[in-house]
C-alpha cells in the first residue's frame, strides 16, 4: 500500500508564491515518476509538472518559468515551488506517483490540497 500526503496549499495573492510538498510512504518502487496535477472547478484534471527518479522534468506550458518541481529520493518527497501565481492557477492540486513493474502498472494519488490565488 502506498500513501501520498500533500501539504502547503492555501490562499495567496496574485504574484505570490507557495510551496507544495508531498510525502510518499509504503511499498514504493525506486524507479518512479512523481508529479503534480490540478483540477479547477468544472475542468478536467491536468498535469502540472512531473519528475522522474533520475531527475528528468516535464511541465505544462502554462506553468513553465513559474513553477519548479523537485524531489528528495531519500525522503520519497516531491515539491512544487510555485511563483508568480495567477488566479487561473486556482485549483485542487493532487500529488501522484506511478511506475511499471513487470506487466503491471501502479498509480497512486494523494487526497489533494487547495490552492487559491486571489486577484
Amino acid at each position: 500500500q502506498v500513501q501520498l500526503v500533500e501539504s502547503g496549499g492555501g490562499l495567496v495573492q496574485a504574484g505570490g508564491s507557495l510551496r507544495l510538498s508531498c510525502a510518499a510512504s509504503g511499498s514504493i518502487f525506486s524507479f518512479n515518476v512523481m508529479g503534480w496535477y490540478r483540477q479547477a472547478p468544472g475542468k478536467q484534471r491536468e498535469l502540472v509538472a512531473a519528475i522522474s527518479s533520475a531527475g528528468s522534468t516535464n511541465y505544462a506550458d502554462s506553468v513553465k518559468g513559474r513553477f519548479t518541481i523537485s524531489r528528495d529520493n531519500a525522503k520519497n518527497t516531491v515539491y512544487l515551488q510555485m511563483s508568480s501565481l495567477k488566479p487561473e492557477d486556482t485549483a485542487v492540486y493532487y500529488c501522484n506517483t506511478k511506475w511499471s513493474r513487470g506487466s503491471r502498472d501502479y498509480d497512486y494519488w494523494g487526497q489533494g490540497t487547495q490552492v487559491t490565488v486571489s486577484s
